[in-house]
């Protein structure tokens, strides 16, 4: 169907982020009825330019609305409204003679729920809320909490985070640089990011009026030698890059450590999947090699469940110090039920049993769908690490086909040209193994290889 006309419209004054406005937006259009289901909306290129918004903007509303089950298609093949319901006054339409069957998602970034011990969990929530009611918020976060974290980042990622810095905690990795954003940054300065790289990080500085300028990454990870020496901060992901997979090396993590000290900039180091490396002892963190610049990211969104919306971040005594204190002028901060039950598997020694699950679990999960992809001769590219891996495309037209095939037969497929803020430059298929439970990961993997195979 032609593309409708869209009477959107964003409010630059308003608090609500204009990722949130344009979602709204498109979900009014498509309930008020000038959205059917078929229509085919508009690139987001073209619908940023309508809406004189950065196209980040766009795909993130876009994002959204396809998670929740409104829209369909993907970068290079159009995207459609797939859910409507209508104004009132539609007639009725005729049911389904059986609900579809949900698609096994294979996209990126999910936890590994299927391990956690289900009796240790709900001791932890009942813990929380066994807790007396908080009348005012510890800003830093719960002092058992982040008693928690120093202990684990020492045992599990070998960061002493008590000699000379800061632990805080965070609402998660995209909330903790929003914080970041606001309170050591100011509009217009510049921030370097990785090309291909995590989106929703570049939302967050973008939202916060910060300049985000892509640096290209290699096998190895962020290219240090095209990071322009005008930022005042370098955001990356060495211990296993987002989405590629690669590790950044020793030698290459000293010389980004001595070239933000050189040009007055600090480094973000996300750790998002830190705890999961299978193959070899992990090697020394940034946060390790630069206390005083480093600002060390990491989530339990990953080793544990996102319902948790917790985190907690690493840094010098003064840059831990403007955080509070932008949190007290805000009256923010991470919630408190969190932190309190990740406190309890922590104390109970919960949490380290769960990890050593989670790492006898991962690496055979990883190895069920590596094995499945070259038995169909489909390349694997990316360390052996975190939950995902990537099978590189040739062109944006092959990732089309591939994600349009693998929903076709009922599997839910990540490509690489969404992780861009520039042109794509990337093409290919991050699979994640992670999110299914272990009887239905095999059907799955099989799917896609099939489809990959095909392309």
């Amino acid at each position: 169907m032609d593309q409708p006309d869209l009477p959107l419209l964003v409010d630059r004054t308003a608090s609500t982020p204009l990722a949130v406005q344009v979602a709204d937006g498109l979900r009014a259009a498509a309930t008020a009825g000038s959205l059917r289901a078929g229509d085919r909306l508009p690139s987001s290129r073209a619908l940023a330019t309508q809406l004189g918004v950065s196209r980040t903007v766009v795909t993130a509303a876009y994002d959204q609305l396809h998670a929740e089950g409104w829209l369909g298609g993907r970068h290079g093949s159009g995207t459609y409204l797939t859910a409507s319901p209508g104004p009132a006054h539609h007639p009725a339409p005729v049911p389904d003679p059986a609900p579809a069957a949900p698609l096994l998602d294979l996209v990126s970034g999910s936890p590994c729920t299927e391990v956690i011990d289900r009796a240790a969990w709900r001791r932890a929530w009942r813990a929380a809320g066994d807790r007396e009611p908080l009348i005012y918020k510890a800003r830093a976060g719960d002092p058992e909490y982040r008693a928690a974290v120093t202990e684990h980042l020492l045992r599990h990622r070998g960061l002493a985070a008590s000699d000379g810095g800061a632990v805080l905690a965070t609402a998660g990795t995209s909330a903790a640089v929003s914080e970041l954003a606001a309170a050591l940054l100011r509009p217009g300065d510049a921030v370097a990011m990785e090309e291909p790289g995590y989106q929703r990080t570049v939302s967050a500085f973008q939202a916060a009026g910060i300049r985000v300028i892509p640096v290209p990454v290699d096998e190895f990870g962020l290219r240090i030698d095209a990071i322009p020496p005008d930022v005042r901060a370098v955001y990356c992901t060495p211990a296993h890059q987002f989405p590629l997979g690669g590790r950044m090396p020793a030698m290459r993590r000293v010389a980004l450590v001595e070239f933000s000290r050189r040009i007055g900039a600090f480094v973000i180091e996300d750790d998002y999947d830190g705890e999961l490396r299978y193959d070899t002892a992990p090697l020394p963190l940034l946060a390790g090699l630069g206390p005083d610049v480093v600002i060390h990211l990491g989530t339990t969104s990953k080793i544990l469940s996102t319902s948790l919306g917790v985190g907690w971040l690493v840094a010098n005594p003064d840059v831990a110090g403007a955080i509070v204190a932008h949190r007290e002028s805000t009256g923010t901060g991470p919630a408190a039920a969190g932190q309190q039950i990740v406190a309890h598997l922590a104390r109970h020694g919960d949490l380290a049993r769960h990890l050593r699950r989670l790492r006898r679990e991962m690496p055979l999960r990883r190895a069920l769908l590596v094995d499945t992809l070259r038995s169909y001769g489909v390349e694997v590219s990316g360390d052996d690490a975190g939950s995902h891996v990537v099978t590189p495309l040739p062109s944006a037209q092959a990732e089309a086909q591939v994600i349009a095939a693998a929903r076709h037969d009922g599997v839910l497929l990540d490509g690489l040209a969404r992780h861009h803020l520039g042109p794509p430059r990337e093409f290919g298929i991050a699979l994640g193994y992670a999110a299914l439970p272990r009887t239905e990961l095999p059907v799955a993997a099989h799917i896609a290889a099939r489809c990959l195979a095909d392309a």
